[in-house]
């Protein structure tokens, strides 16, 4: 039975956050769009990611053997966990599949971990992270499918409650579920919180049509941050019972959400972090009039390099 909730949350933050940022707010307005709209610029986190609160989450205070921490992952919850563990000085051994962005690759290595990149997909780094940690006795940091976790990624929703006040609606990019599955237990329904896709990584979508876990093969622009090929079994339940709405984006949109958000804010997304955003700049969500929209902006690692390529032949917004 999970004990993910408001009271769970809280205990989290109030222990985690002197180690993270409380990151800022910003009001915006989106051309066609009869509605407030507010972005949570959690791309400023440390690590570069929302990622940073569930490795905190689970490392602060924790009593880690002398393996040190394990984790696999896409990239950003690596980042997260080597970060994390030079904070708190944890030896920390991470594991990503080939094809991981450089940006990641090289933050991750910049906080002191040691690094294996070897499989195709996350569930291949999965793999052979556990089976490092069942022969070093290195203590596993899951990337969505833990309660600290996802206690962890739910002081998101506590933040941006404490800086928004009242929102109706909140968008949410949509991996293994940590982040969106954190996000809904805090808000439990008051809120109506909508989980957004690319369409190269369905996961949640596919698995919410069906009613129970489906599997597929991730791929796309965002699959490097959004490239879970199942849902976590923890967030899954709770996205059931409190998340109001999948909506799948296109790669082009994700494109023109990256343009936009750098012609209007000159900020830097990786396409993931723009993922949520996308479903209001290509319509895919039409909030009605006077409707207040939340938006998580989850993630910035990316190289300059590769985020020039990406809006290259995107419209100016």
């Amino acid at each position: 039975m999970s004990t993910i909730s408001q009271t769970s949350i809280s205990a989290v933050h109030r222990r985690i956050e002197h180690h993270i940022r409380k990151t800022p707010v910003v009001d915006v307005a989106v051309p066609g769009v009869g509605a407030a709209v507010c972005l949570k610029l959690e791309l400023l986190q440390h690590s570069g990611s929302f990622k940073a609160r569930g490795a905190f989450a689970n490392l602060a205070g924790a009593e880690v053997p002398e393996g040190g921490v394990a984790a696999a992952s896409g990239g950003n919850h690596g980042a997260a966990v080597a970060y994390a563990a030079e904070q708190l000085g944890i030896a920390a051994h991470v594991f990503v599949p080939q094809g991981a962005p450089a940006a990641k690759l090289e933050r991750i290595k910049r906080y002191g971990a040691d690094v294996v990149v070897a499989g195709e997909h996350y569930k291949d780094a999965l793999a052979l992270c556990d089976a490092f940690i069942a022969e070093h006795g290195a203590m596993t940091v899951h990337a969505y499918d833990s309660e600290a976790t996802l206690n962890g990624q739910g002081t998101l929703g506590l933040e941006l409650e404490q800086q928004a006040g009242d929102l109706d609606t909140v968008l949410v990019a949509v991996g293994g579920g940590g982040l969106i599955g954190g996000m809904a237990a805090w808000y439990g329904g008051r809120v109506k919180v909508i989980a957004v896709e690319s369409q190269g990584c369905p996961t949640f979508h596919a698995s919410l049509a069906a009613g129970v876990r489906q599997t597929i093969t991730p791929g796309g622009l965002a699959a490097d941050s959004l490239g879970a090929s199942m849902p976590g079994a923890l967030p899954f339940p709770i996205v059931q019972e409190h998340v109001g709405g999948s909506l799948l984006v296109a790669d082009a949109d994700i494109r023109r959400t990256q343009r936009w958000l750098w012609d209007n804010l000159r900020l830097v997304t990786e396409p993931g972090g723009a993922t949520a955003l996308a479903a209001l700049i290509a319509r895919h969500y039409r909030p009605a009039p006077g409707e207040r929209v939340g938006v998580v902006m989850c993630g910035a690692n990316i190289t300059l390099t590769a985020f020039e390529a990406i809006i290259a032949d995107a419209p100016c917004g």
